[in-house]
């Protein structure tokens, strides 16, 4: 029995239908959960140091701390841009990146760290690390923290979460700058 050949624009279609479905499955997994665009500021002398040969363009400028956000060692959370910066106390930015905020966000103003957890669950039972409190609004505690697990599932449809969600890395970093005593946390619009 020989083999019945099939014409080329068959091989042709298949091929493109395989490589459509193929892009739409990649696509489809890059947009499931949140991607973090965590950017680490460095001075401008260390930064040619870190960067990689073989990069095609250089990395965007990160977002500036917000002009209203006080000044001394501060962490800066913006509500709208959904980002936070560590600054030290020359009021040079060290760290920022974006955040996945919950359901209920803090007022704008001035708060400190009043209090630290390393490990629990959070109301939305995800196992979350690194937490730091500094308000409460709505009868919740608003803290910034990272899933141990490292991802940001979407709040529950209906649940108030009050929880400021990063990348783990960033949760780390941090972590390791809000335990400083009396670190303030100023939240702008």
């Amino acid at each position: 029995m020989a083999a019945r050949l099939l014409p080329s624009w068959v091989w042709v279609s298949g091929l493109t239908a395989g490589a459509t479905v193929a892009v739409v499955v990649l696509a489809l997994q890059a947009d499931k959960g949140p991607h973090p665009t965590a950017a680490a500021v460095r001075p401008s002398a260390s930064a040619s140091a870190g960067a990689h040969p073989s990069a095609s363009k250089a990395p965007a400028k990160a977002p500036a701390v917000p002009a209203a956000s006080g000044t001394g060692r501060r962490i800066v959370y913006s509500l709208g841009a959904k980002r936070v910066w560590t600054v030290d106390a020359s009021d040079k930015a060290t760290r920022t990146f974006t955040v996945w905020p919950g359901t209920v966000s803090p007022d704008p103003g001035t708060y400190t760290i009043s209090k630290t957890l390393a490990a629990t669950t959070g109301s939305d039972g995800v196992r979350i690390e690194h937490i730091l409190y500094f308000a409460s609004k709505s009868g919740l505690s608003v803290a910034f923290s990272n899933a141990v697990d490292g991802t940001s599932p979407p709040p529950a449809a209906g649940k108030q979460t009050s929880g400021i969600r990063m990348p783990k890395a960033d949760g780390a970093a941090l972590w390791t700058f809000g335990t400083e005593p009396n670190t303030k946390v100023t939240v702008v619009k």
